[in-house]
């Protein structure tokens, strides 16, 4: 393994930190404050829209897609050094057209769609018009399990007819359409009952009902609660095999889990920065904190974190190029666990030095901290993951 960047690399590298230095951190303040601005129809904040078109021109565009044919055909652990850089804000990712769901929902949908599929839904998708949804979460089952899934979609002539609950759809405000998991067949295999199916949001029956408060943010594109009462849509809209749900499901989350991965990293790496600055400049009981042993420690533990997690993530990613992702699901499964971990330790350390002004919305750390937790949890909390890792190491050696 080797993980120097190729020229072509370290070119989007630095074209992509003199980026963010120029447009996406100097209005990260304004972006937080428009959030709550998205709503039907309006996809994203409007501060972020002139940053975005900024962005495409430069051709600093849909650098997730490994298909040249898309996107910029870079592998994923190289891509994975570029998604660190844009950790480093949370409103980076939209900037450069490569935010989560949409990420995934494209790649499902090259992969996967239908020619017309793709030309109404996939390319406005990759030029940036429209966004997305993934409907697959349900409050009534473990998220963690979606062999569990209750929502139906019943064929009905030329049209599949959709009913079900879903909480924690990603994004929903603001999309323009869902991608839904829904059970077909329910007397199949369970890896085999549920189909994906594409959903535009104006669907008759498709009913957002609200954002799911989060940790105290009740606003913005959010986690959204769905109701599918009788939602109609066409036979067409099936994405894939009908019965393939589960399968396109771990196509999409393997590089998603990377990429989330990989900004974790990015957003360690600004709050020890932080950290280091502050610690610097604060002066408390006749010296400076980081002339004090425990700010030292803080420090010196959150870099050694850093750079392990990063080499377990590139690791993982380089395993997907080379052997594919089922083979790497092992070392997916470890980084999606440290890395968020990581993320929430430094982001902890950096918000213990800063004090007071850690806690408040006038630096990004606490929101910072707000979203790493939540990246415990999403795309399969830390405990489902330690199950997995520890039931393929009891295989090897049973």
């Amino acid at each position: 393994m080797d993980f120097t960047p190729s020229p072509r690399v370290r070119e989007l590298q630095d074209r992509i930190a003199d980026f963010m230095e120029r447009h996406v951190i100097p209005a990260e303040c304004e972006l937080v404050a428009q959030a709550d601005l998205v709503r039907a129809g309006v996809p994203y904040p409007p501060a972020l829209v002139p940053i975005r078109q900024k962005a495409k021109a430069e051709g600093l565009w849909n650098l997730f897609l490994p298909d040249e044919e898309y996107g910029a055909g870079l592998q994923n652990w190289e891509y994975g050094i570029l998604c660190e850089l844009m950790g480093r804000s949370l409103a980076a990712p939209a900037a450069f057209n490569c935010s989560a769901p949409d990420t995934g929902n494209i790649e499902i949908l090259a992969e996967f769609g239908t020619p017309e599929q793709k030309k109404r839904w996939l390319e406005p998708l990759l030029e940036g018009e429209i966004r997305s949804c993934f409907s697959m979460t349900e409050p009534e089952v473990a998220g963690s399990d979606p062999t569990l899934i209750q929502t139906r979609a019943v064929r009905d002539g030329d049209q599949w007819v959709i009913n079900g609950h879903k909480w924690f759809t990603s994004g929903a405000i603001g999309a323009s359409v869902a991608i839904v998991m829904a059970v077909t067949d329910p007397g199949a295999e369970p890896r085999l009952r549920a189909s994906m199916i594409i959903a535009p949001i104006d669907a008759p029956g498709l009913n957002i009902v609200r954002p799911v408060p989060v940790m105290g943010h009740t606003g913005g594109g959010g986690h959204c609660e769905i109701r599918y009462e009788d939602c109609r849509v066409p036979a067409a809209n099936v994405l894939g095999p009908v019965g393939g749900g589960f399968m396109i499901a771990q196509a999409r989350l393997g590089p998603g889990r990377i990429h989330h991965c990989m900004r974790a990293i990015g957003g360690a790496e600004r709050a020890l920065e932080m950290m280091c600055q502050r610690a610097n400049t604060r002066v408390a009981f006749g010296e400076p904190l980081g002339k004090k042993q425990f700010v030292q420690d803080m420090i010196a533990t959150s870099r050694m974190e850093i750079d392990q997690a990063r080499l377990l993530c590139l690791y993982a990613a380089w395993k997907m190029d080379t052997v594919g992702k089922k083979e790497a699901r092992q070392e997916i499964s470890m980084i999606k666990v440290v890395a968020a971990n990581v993320f929430m330790n430094v982001v902890d350390r950096a918000i213990q030095v800063h004090g007071a002004l850690g806690v408040s919305d006038d630096i990004p750390l606490a929101r910072m901290w707000r979203d790493g937790r939540m990246l415990r949890l999403a795309d399969g909390p830390d405990e489902v993951h330690k199950q997995v890792i520890a039931r393929r190491e009891l295989a090897r050696f049973r």
